[in-house]
């Protein structure tokens, strides 16, 4: 393995970061937009609020709550 420790640190700490967002349930902004610009490069990727409303509509829904 060829990084240094403080390299290490940082890639730990990013990874954390993100494991912690999605368990809580919010999304990952930067990961989003690097797969745009990766994958769809001809599209442009939604704005931080539109990403974040689109998340949460994905997550939630848009009716009432429901029992079952």
């Amino acid at each position: 393995m060829n990084t240094s420790l403080p390299e290490a640190g940082r890639y730990l700490a990013r990874t954390l970061t993100q494991t912690l967002r999605l368990m809580v349930g919010v999304p990952d902004y930067d990961t989003y937009v690097s797969h745009m610009r990766t994958t769809h490069p001809e599209q442009e990727p939604m704005s931080y609020e539109a990403f974040f409303r689109e998340r949460q509509q994905a997550r939630y829904g848009g009716g009432a709550g429901r029992c079952c």
